[in-house]
């Protein structure tokens, strides 16, 4: 088995404070977060950010204070930032022309405004067009193609995020018409409604689809959390773990807090006769090194 990449998600955007009273919001928080979880075997922290009552947030202020802190610690961690807000069109319900509240749907090039300023290692880039809960994510592959290129020029790598077997097609037509410099990092994302399913079948199907020889991960939504991260690192996949994806140790046992998730899957790895990939080799393997 090559060395297994292990990427904490440790806030999101979706998941609330009522479902976690220790879910990190500030800055300060979402920081000790990732920094707790490098501690702890994670090489990568994917960075949301949110405002101090949980809101979600866009604001550059904000991913620069969460950088500079996990930059400050010495870790060394790989930073990936997500692009992910401002996808989200709820259709009113007496005209679904009409955006209705709680549409965060924008124009592409606003979404990526903090890559273009900020210049991370890495930062994620959806592909997917589909109904989540309550409402539509619209990612046309001409927003695509305008977010990528304003990550291409932040020489900032894409990490691509893959929901279902139609994002993959829409990747190798990107890659077709050269609009990646690199060969991106694939994340299958399984457990989403309606997107793939949380089983090995379709893990093996999705991963079929790759191009040869593309580093790629997986992520289980929700109670299928661990059991697509034992799949996946049996795979040769790479691993992702955090209050983004999951908030449950067991069944109907909150985890205290991001790292103890990180534990968890660092210990499944290991008896599964894997090795964790600390952040100096991680950086080699996705071609990030300078």
């Amino acid at each position: 088995m090559r060395k297994t990449i292990l990427t904490a998600a440790v806030t999101g955007n979706i998941t609330t404070l009522a479902q976690h009273p220790g879910l990190p919001c500030t800055p300060e928080q979402i920081a000790t977060a990732a920094i707790e979880c490098g501690k702890a075997g994670a090489a990568i922290a994917h960075i949301h950010v949110r405002y101090p009552d949980g809101r979600p947030s866009m604001e550059i202020e904000h991913y620069r204070e969460v950088m500079e802190r996990i930059r400050d610690s010495g870790l060394g961690m790989i930073i990936n930032l997500t692009t992910g807000p401002g996808q989200r069109f709820i259709p009113d319900s007496q005209n679904p022309a009409v955006a209705a509240p709680g549409t965060t749907l924008m124009h592409p090039l606003k979404r990526v405004e903090h890559i273009a300023e900020l210049k991370p290692e890495m930062c994620s880039l959806d592909l997917n067009t589909m109904w989540s809960g309550s409402s539509v994510v619209i990612n046309p592959p001409e927003n695509v193609m305008a977010m990528a290129r304003v990550i291409r020029e932040a020489g900032t790598r894409p990490e691509i995020e893959l929901f279902d077997s139609g994002d993959i097609h829409l990747a190798h037509a990107l890659m077709n018409d050269d609009v990646f410099d690199h060969l991106p990092l694939f994340q299958i994302v399984t457990g989403v409604r309606y997107g793939f399913d949380a089983s090995p079948e379709t893990l093996c199907y999705a991963r079929s689809l790759l191009p040869k020889g593309a580093n790629w991960g997986a992520i289980g939504i929700g109670r299928m959390s661990f059991a697509i991260l034992i799949q996946t690192a049996l795979m040769g996949g790479h691993i992702r773990v955090g209050f983004e994806d999951n908030l449950y140790l067991n069944r109907g046992v909150l985890a205290p807090d991001n790292a103890t998730l990180v534990r968890k899957a660092v210990h499944l790895v290991e008896e599964l006769g894997g090795i964790l990939a600390p952040p100096a080799d991680a950086r080699l393997m996705l071609g990030l090194a300078s």
